[in-house]
């Protein structure tokens, strides 16, 4: 089960180090760039997001893994990286229309 919960963890890890990335892309005037971190950030949420819901199905099915401090760091790590890659699109829209502007 902990190599479960630590591919969570690693997995929401990624999101937050791609969504950081993208926002300093952004910041130098590289929206592509920015837009395609952006993208592996999805894809790195929807393996943690497909980790959370087995681990959901199996404590609706009563396989429940015992709630830690491993798991509770985990759910801390994925919902914080889905917050801030949302934050991350919202800071690239707006370098975006901002850059656009100048021109």
């Amino acid at each position: 089960m902990e190599e479960i919960i630590m591919n969570l963890i690693i997995h929401s890890g990624e999101v937050r180090s791609y969504s950081m990335e993208a926002i300093h892309c952004a910041k130098n005037e590289d929206i592509e760039e920015a837009r395609k971190l952006i993208g592996k950030a999805e894809v790195e949420l929807s393996k943690a997001h497909n980790i959370q819901t087995s681990l959901i199905q199996k404590e609706a099915g009563g396989e429940g893994p015992e709630v830690s401090l491993l798991m509770v760091h985990a759910q801390d790590h994925f919902m914080t990286s889905m917050t801030l890659k949302t934050l991350a699109i919202e800071i690239i829209d707006i370098h975006e229309k901002f850059h656009n502007s100048l021109k």
